[in-house]
């Protein structure tokens, strides 16, 4: 009896997530059937993008600024066992380009931005007021979820972007402005080893995707989430681990899948 029940807890967990799984595939594909609000008013995505990136762009700024400090400083200790300090830019660029930049970015996009968007559709769910759409022969996913997505999709590039900007900056103040590399030195190296498309095309494909899947699971939780203050509250934490774990996953696989060449 003990192993029957054991495999009924199991068989029930299993099912419940292959029910969830199927219903967040199920969101997505409405999302993308109702993307045509998109192009019929724009601005319902430009103040979305504008509320999602404008409220995130002081964290996004201030944590790249640091983050740049520290590679500045632990690079130059490693390239300088080696002599190869003038090297500093190329593996602060790399580094941010590649990895840092649209990583970080993304999981604080899911702490700051996503919370925020699950939150949002949460308390519209407990007040009643995607129901009341519906009365009102408005769908509330054209309405509502969809300019949101665009809006989150399209700005976690840009916040990427002025993320790894910024970082290189606040590498070259250390490696120049503290340490004392030379300046040609350091953008020399980093202008000659970067490659375009290898590199900084690379980095914006991983931030677009990580800005498809915290935004996706930003607006799946808040829809999901029940109509109490309790559930919002679960549904935000969620948010965070869920986007936070997806984002760490996938930039594992797109990584073996760009750079193993």
């Amino acid at each position: 009896m003990p192993h029957a029940n054991a495999l009924t807890r199991l068989g029930q967990n299993v099912r419940m997530r292959l029910t969830g799984l199927g219903r967040f595939t199920r969101f997505f594909l409405m999302l993308l059937q109702r993307s045509g609000i998109v192009l019929q008013r724009p601005r319902l995505v430009s103040q979305q993008v504008h509320f999602i990136g404008n409220f995130s762009l002081l964290i996004i700024i201030v944590s790249g600024l640091f983050v740049g400090f520290v590679l500045g400083l632990q690079g130059y200790y490693t390239l300088n066992r080696y002599g190869s300090e003038e090297a500093l830019g190329l593996l602060v660029a790399l580094s941010l380009t590649r990895e840092l930049g649209p990583v970080i970015t993304a999981l604080l996009f899911a702490g700051r931005a996503g919370t925020s968007l699950t939150a949002e559709i949460g308390l519209m769910k407990a007040g009643e007021q995607l129901a009341a759409m519906e009365v009102m022969a408005v769908d509330p996913i054209r309405r509502v979820f969809v300019p949101r997505f665009w809006g989150g999709v399209i700005a976690m590039p840009i916040l990427a972007a002025v993320f790894s900007m910024v970082g290189i900056i606040g590498g070259w103040v250390v490696g120049v402005l503290m340490i004392g590399i030379d300046t040609g030195a350091f953008w020399s190296q980093m202008q000659n080893g970067v490659d375009v498309y290898k590199d900084v095309l690379n980095g914006a494909i991983k931030s677009i995707i990580f800005g498809i899947a915290v935004t996706l699971i930003a607006l799946y939780e808040g829809w999901q989430a029940r109509p109490t203050p309790e559930g919002v509250a679960r549904a935000t934490t969620r948010t965070v681990v869920t986007g936070s774990l997806a984002v760490l996953g996938l930039d594992f696989l797109l990584t073996a899948l760009m750079f193993s060449t």
